[in-house]
């Protein structure tokens, strides 16, 4: 058994799961090399072997060592959700954006454009702001 401070011994089932993922492919390569690592460690391969071995940094297979022993199998293989710039428009604002859309343009237009229905959501408070962009990004993802 290793000294290491986060040692990893896998049960059967867990490596039958490992193994499984790997051979089958279908996961994300981030989820495969995990599973490798946690693999050769369970088979007691050094922390600079298992990254030579899989073409990672030491950085990287003691972390999943880490978080193996803390969190477990499952918190390993899936991604943890990574920060960044909040939804602008929820369920209820797309459907708001959507039902303005296909409404009657103002006064003096033809068509609605980006630009119109963008002032028109920020008019109406569903959002402080919003840019044309975003507003064609989610009615081309709704319709």
């Amino acid at each position: 058994m290793s000294d290491k401070k986060f040692s990893i011994q896998l049960s059967q089932e867990e490596r039958q799961h490992l193994h499984r993922l790997i051979s089958t492919g279908r996961e994300a390569a981030r989820a495969i090399n995990r599973a490798r690592i946690l693999l050769l460690a369970d088979t007691g391969h050094a922390d600079p072997s298992i990254a030579e071995d899989i073409g990672g940094c030491l950085a990287t297979v003691a972390n999943t060592r880490r978080r193996y022993c803390q969190d477990g199998l499952d918190a390993v293989l899936t991604e943890r959700a990574r920060p960044g710039q909040p939804r602008k428009l929820d369920g209820h604002g797309e459907a708001r954006l959507t039902a303005l859309a296909c409404s009657d343009p103002p006064d003096g237009h033809a068509r609605w454009t980006m630009t119109l229905l963008a002032d028109r959501l920020v008019e109406l408070q569903v959002v402080e702001t919003i840019s044309a962009a975003t507003v064609q990004r989610t009615l081309k993802k709704t319709t």
